[in-house]
């Protein structure tokens, strides 16, 4: 086996390997300073420098104005999960959620240990295999906000389009498996939140886009790390953040800008979904779970005639150094997490395998 494989983990996932090389060397000595990255202090001019042109190239990146604050976090999106709400939503209030998967869930319950949740749609009916139209969803009469999950890893499905909040409330989106894969309309959102392990970073980190306007609408007392207008005054400093995290995240956003930014890294998304895409649709072997108007383009999920089949299907696509390919132990079958930094190769590679293994046992 070569010294690197193809890496289809869900996350923490495949990073661009020019990022990982740059690490290496930045690990002993960063900026020239003398100092490894790991060694920098998060009060220093090296990482005062990183953080400034992590958040420009965001910025850059995404269209985000001057309206919003970015915020580089830590607690992975589990913690957004309930800090959203605890900051958020009173009590007596509102919030309406979008459930279209796992994660979905696991916000939802947090959400209502703060206030009332209006779940305005489900595709829990059908095992999460589809997102609900437009005209499936039903808001409450005065939500707070509402809540989507742009992508859902286990289930490869994914919003094609933002969802229309009612009047007066808000949208937040946990964007953690597929942040940056394509153009985002920032303006159209409140709050979008994403853990980094994904499409990133390292796990650990979160990237938080927040608009400001929204700062001082904090419903209750916190403790000070739940406080986004304090973590937003202090420039994500309020603690010792997670400074090699921060310091990935930016080598990321500088190798997406360089290769035409979100525009162009759709069209590359797009063209290897398909490739994987292509060969379920045309077999009589493999079968995809998710609706054809909602599958995703980062993680293509599809199953076997049976679950021997699966399991001798991921073992032999490991021996050829196809890895990462069981899925999610909720739903058995196969994934293909094929994020920004994943190569077309890597998928040619395995529709080949794919066409072998279906010749070979079909």
């Amino acid at each position: 086996m070569s010294e690197r494989v193809f890496n289809f983990a869900p996350g923490p996932a495949v990073l661009p390997e020019e990022v990982l090389r740059e690490a290496q060397a930045d690990l002993w000595n960063c900026d020239r300073s003398g100092i490894g990255i790991l060694e920098q202090s998060h009060r220093g001019a090296v990482v005062d420098r990183l953080f400034a042109e992590a958040e420009a190239d965001c910025c850059k990146l995404a269209g985000v104005s001057d309206d919003y604050s970015v915020l580089f976090l830590q607690g992975g999106a589990s913690t957004q999960f309930f800090m959203l709400p605890a900051y958020f939503l009173a009590g007596n209030s509102t919030a309406d959620y979008l459930n279209t998967g796992s994660w979905s869930k696991k916000a939802i319950k947090e959400a209502r240990l703060y206030g009332k949740v209006h779940v305005a749609c489900s595709s829990e009916d059908a095992n999460f295999s589809y997102i609900p139209r437009s005209e499936e969803i039903r808001y409450s009469e005065h939500p707070t906000y509402v809540h989507y999950t742009s992508n859902n890893t286990i289930f490869g499905t994914e919003f094609q389009t933002a969802p229309n909040p009612p009047g007066g409330a808000w949208l937040a989106c946990d964007c953690s498996s597929d942040i940056f894969s394509r153009p985002i309309d920032v303006s159209h959102h409140g709050l979008i939140y994403a853990g980094a392990q994904k499409n990133l970073g390292p796990a650990g980190t979160t990237l938080v886009i927040l608009r400001k306007d929204l700062l001082d609408r904090c419903v209750r007392e916190l403790p000070s790390m739940l406080r986004y207008d304090l973590l937003a005054k202090e420039d994500s400093r309020y603690n010792t953040p997670p400074v090699f995290g921060v310091y990935i995240i930016g080598r990321v956003f500088k190798w997406l800008l360089a290769r035409g930014g979100l525009g162009a890294m759709a069209k590359q998304n797009a063209d290897k979904a398909k490739l994987l895409y292509d060969v379920l649709d045309s077999s009589g072997f493999y079968r995809g779970p998710a609706r054809s108007d909602s599958r995703s383009l980062m993680n293509v999920v599809f199953r076997a005639p049976s679950e021997e089949l699966e399991k001798k299907f991921v073992a032999e696509a490991g021996k050829q150094g196809l890895v990462g390919l069981k899925g999610h132990r909720s739903v058995g079958g196969m994934r293909a997490s094929i994020y920004n930094a994943f190569s077309l190769a890597g998928c040619e590679a395995l529709v080949e395998f794919m066409r072998d293994f279906e010749a070979r046992h079909g």
